[in-house]
């Protein structure tokens, strides 16, 4: 199941979708789906069934960033109707989101792994994870073969972050040189949290 042509061994991988940079590791990746072993959890399978999910598209593990900059582990699971971002340790579903609802995907040009989902009708959805070229790739593929609604993806530095009902924020990623964070090992990312004035 690869969605990513091959390079030419040497050779620097091509930007993701023709803007974002991107590092060797999220190059040559096996694309696998479900990196959770979803029939063997019985929470997911039950969560899915309850709601008439049969379709599995995407399952593992990331990172999610709450308005205030809180980091909470999560597990992001992508149907051909919806995302729902659970508590595995909990067993407690924290979201469900139509993929109908998504306007946008918000990704910097860095070659980091932070992804926003815009929902306009709800609070945005700020993520990490190693994996975000394959959850791009699934979101927009499971959206284009729905004749009523397409997603975007957008490639931006500097977005607005809906963190809840009244709170919008800013997003700016910057690259700075010579350090390390906890998301990236070949450079640092500073991401600044404002409200929009």
């Amino acid at each position: 199941m690869d969605r990513f042509k091959e390079e030419e061994k040497g050779s620097a991988p091509k930007p993701f979708m023709g803007v974002k940079a991107r590092r060797y590791a999220s190059f040559h990746t096996d694309i696998k789906g479900d990196y959770l072993d979803v029939p063997s959890n019985q929470f997911i399978s039950d969560l899915l069934s309850k709601r008439g999910d049969q379709k599995l598209l995407f399952a593992d593990k990331i990172m999610k960033i709450t308005g205030s900059g809180k980091i909470k582990p999560r597990v992001m699971i992508i149907t051909d109707r919806a995302i729902y971002i659970a508590d595995t340790d909990h067993d407690a579903l924290k979201r469900r989101i139509a993929l109908a609802s998504i306007d946008r995907i918000c990704l910097s040009k860095l070659n980091d792994n932070f992804f926003a989902l815009v929902i306009p009708t709800e609070y945005d959805c700020l993520m990490t994870s190693t994996r975000k070229n394959e959850i791009v790739s699934v979101l927009v593929e499971a959206t284009n073969s729905k004749p009523v609604y397409e997603v975007g993806v957008v490639f931006s530095n500097r977005f607005e972050f809906r963190s809840g009902a009244d709170s919008v924020k800013v997003v700016q990623f910057e690259e700075i040189q010579g350090g390390n964070n906890y998301f990236c090992i070949d450079l640092s990312i500073s991401i600044s949290f404002y409200p929009l004035n």
